[in-house]
Order: C-alpha cells, then structure tokens, then sequence
C-alpha cells in the first residue's frame, strides 16, 4: 500500500490511457507525460503501460506501507526520502513507513511515481486511468486524497544499490523547454484560413492561460478572428487537436477533453509533443511549427527509438548498481 499523507494540487492514478471508446464519448484519460510515466515503469522493471501517480506542481507526500522499489520523473520536484535527497529520473529502494516528500516544482508542471508492480486499482474499459469529468477509474473516479490508500501489485524487486540509480536528465533532453516550439500537423480546415491567420499563428508567441487543465490548454496572443465565421457539424477530436473558437484565441484539447466538437481546427499537435506541451507552465508561452505526416512519423518513431535505447541504458546501469553498490 502507498498511503497519501497530501496530494498537493491535483494527484490522479494514470496510465496510458483509455483508447478505443471515443465512440461512445469516452476520452482517453490516461498520463499528459506519457514519456515521463513510460521510463518511470521502465526504471522499476514494469511493463511500460502499468498505472502510476500523475501530481501537478509538486508539494506532495507520502508513506510506502510496505518494501518496494519507486522511481520518479518528469518535473522535479526536489523529493526526499526520510530527510535524503532523491532526485528526479531516479530509482530507489523504499523500506515500509519511510516517507517520500516534495516540493513546489521550479521547472515543469507534471510529476510521476511508479512503482514496482504499478498501483493496483480495478481496471475500466480496459484501463486504470482516472477520468474526471466521467467519475470513473483510478482510485473512485477522482483525485487523491489526504488518507488514501493505494494498492500495489505484487513483484520481484531489481537487485539495486542502496542509492538507485538514474538518468542524466539534461543530457538526454529531458528537461522541459522554457519556451517550446510544439509541432502540429494542419487540419483539414487549415486552408479555409487567411494566409494572415496561418502567418499570425505560426510567428506568434501564444501564452497558456491560467483557466487551462487536463480538458485543455487555454493560449492568448494576438487575434485569430475569421472574416468569415465558418460553422461545422459537431465531428470526433483527439487529444492534441487545436480548435479556432469565435473569440480568436486557440484551445488544445487534452487527455481530459470531450470527444467531439464543432469550431474549426487550425491542426493537431504530435504525439511526441504533447508530452513536452504537458510540462508547459501556465503563463508561459509556446510556438507552433506545421510538419506534415511524413515528419511525424519519423517523429514518432524516433522517439519509439529513443526509448529503446534508453531501456537497454537503464539494465545497465542497474546491473551496474548492483554490482558496485552505487549510491549515485
């Protein structure tokens, strides 16, 4: 078990979310980082998809009831472990009541915990992961509370040295961009827009609003108004998609958003990217750059790539923990 002493913000148990029922108007759900929580489940010898702990801003804490081996990723939120520094992209060994605390994040927004067999919470439709607006997976359909406790799939502990091991963070380009440039692929309706628009947008810097969320990223810039207004029959949407609403300002629908929508779309952001836009703070600005399907692609299988690599450094590097004893 893994009792929630306080969740900060916003805490969710998710995994890689729910796909394949957008049908019948359920979103996808699942973790806004999928990178982060992927190698998270990787340090601790997880399968990639296994549930996790998704906090917002840091300044959470914890208690693992029981022995286990943790890792943490995405934004760091200068964590501790009984008063001992675990820095982010880490893995350790956690004895039962040892408690983990963190910070306020400086750099990013999203957090992640997995851990050894993942958080063992009843699967629906296929997935653990928490869907707020519908009330339904994770932990009783809704965010962590102060008291909660968290099952934990039984596993076979990595032989590790008592100080873990991790990634170097910078040097692989895990840390998040202060202002990121998110590629999207043009929407069928990207051409029903003026050049000025299309000009406006792509040179624009565009800010994330404040009222933004796991439904979607509100931006401000400069205005995108049609001269003409262009009205569509409500059609099904993807996380990522950028919608043109009559005010002129762009949303992002996100993890959490509905299924379906009618304002015109400008594009879609790439699977990649929308791990990158998912630790974007609020209040800073981001740049958009149109890629064709091509590039996505390759995008896509780069990172694909990337993260199999990154496995194989991984068994390394515990095999070398264990060897040595390393302690970091």
């Amino acid at each position: 078990m893994i009792e929630i002493i306080s969740p900060g913000i916003m805490a969710t148990v998710q995994d890689l979310g729910r796909p394949g029922w957008r049908n019948l108007g359920v979103g996808s759900s699942g973790a806004m980082d999928a990178l982060a929580l992927r190698i998270g489940n990787i340090m601790v010898g997880n399968a990639q998809k296994l549930a996790g702990i998704e906090f917002t801003l840091g300044g959470f804490q914890l208690r693992f009831q029981r022995d286990t081996q943790f890792a943490l990723t995405g934004a760091d939120v200068q964590a501790t472990l009984d008063g001992e520094p675990v820095p982010a992209w880490w893995v350790r060994r956690a004895r039962a009541g040892q408690v983990l605390s963190t910070q306020m994040a400086e750099h990013g927004i999203r957090s992640y915990l997995t851990v050894a067999g993942g958080i063992d919470v009843p699967k629906v439709m296929g997935s653990c992961a928490t869907d707020l607006k519908g009330g339904f997976g994770g932990l009783e359909g809704r965010a962590l509370q102060p008291g909660d406790l968290l099952p934990v799939s039984d596993a076979e502990l990595l032989h590790i040295g008592a100080g873990g091991f991790g990634l170097d963070a910078a040097r692989l380009e895990l840390l998040p961009d202060p202002e990121p440039v998110i590629r999207f692929i043009p929407a069928r309706e990207w051409g029903s827009h003026s050049s000025t628009l299309q000009e406006r947008f792509l040179n624009s810097a565009w800010v994330l609003q404040p009222d933004s969320n796991r439904m979607g990223y509100r931006l401000s810039g400069p205005t995108m108004r049609r001269e003409k207004p262009l009205e569509l029959l409500s059609h099904g949407i993807l996380p990522g998609t950028i919608q043109l609403p009559p005010d002129g300002q762009p949303v992002i629908q996100l993890n959490d958003a509905n299924t379906c929508g009618g304002y015109p779309k400008l594009g879609v952001v790439i699977g990649p990217d929308l791990s990158v836009l998912a630790q974007v703070r609020l209040g800073a600005s981001i740049h958009f750059r149109a890629v064709n399907r091509d590039e996505a692609l390759k995008r896509c299988a780069s990172r694909e790539r990337f993260i199999e690599q990154l496995e194989t450094r991984l068994v390394l590097a515990r095999d070398y923990s264990t060897r040595s004893g390393w302690h970091g």
